[in-house]
């Protein structure tokens, strides 16, 4: 049969936006799994042992998530009980020259320890006054604490 289209049943290995998540079954052209899926490891051929090697990986995952959960929550707790200082150069009736970034906030930071990178440290907008602001930090998805961020003059 010249030209039949042959439908196969693949394993997805990782989520893959318009056809689903890691773990489901889904059917697919042959051609599609044999040629990008299967030799990109998006996708496993439907088979029970294929099913139990992506179960291991699915709960491989899921333990490796946990463990970056509580590492996270223990940065979080730190993070709480510290409070970071900012020194900046002010002119007259204590302007500011500059503003205060993420990045200076994260500089910070490896004075306690404490290495976060900049995209985590969510500032609405740069800090351009000399006081005491609490700064949310992304530490992990869904994990989020905050910071107690002293601008001061030096």
């Amino acid at each position: 049969m010249k030209g039949a289209i042959i439908i196969m049943e693949v394993i997805l290995r990782k989520d893959k936006e318009k056809l689903g998540k890691a773990g489901e079954v889904i059917s697919v052209k042959e051609g599609y799994a044999r040629n990008f899926l299967i030799p990109q490891g998006i996708a496993l051929v439907n088979t029970p042992q294929n099913k139990k090697v992506c179960e291991n990986e699915a709960k491989q995952a899921k333990q490796k998530e946990m463990r970056e959960i509580k590492i996270s929550e223990k940065v979080v707790s730190k993070l709480e009980d510290i409070s970071c200082t900012v020194s900046v150069k002010v002119g007259e009736n204590d302007k500011m020259f500059g503003s205060v970034t993420s990045a200076d906030i994260s500089e910070a930071l490896k004075i306690h320890d404490i290495d976060i990178d900049k995209k985590h440290i969510i500032l609405e907008k740069p800090i351009k006054e000399l006081g005491a602001y609490t700064v949310e930090v992304k530490v992990h998805s869904g994990v989020t604490g905050k910071l107690k961020v002293w601008v001061v003059k030096e």
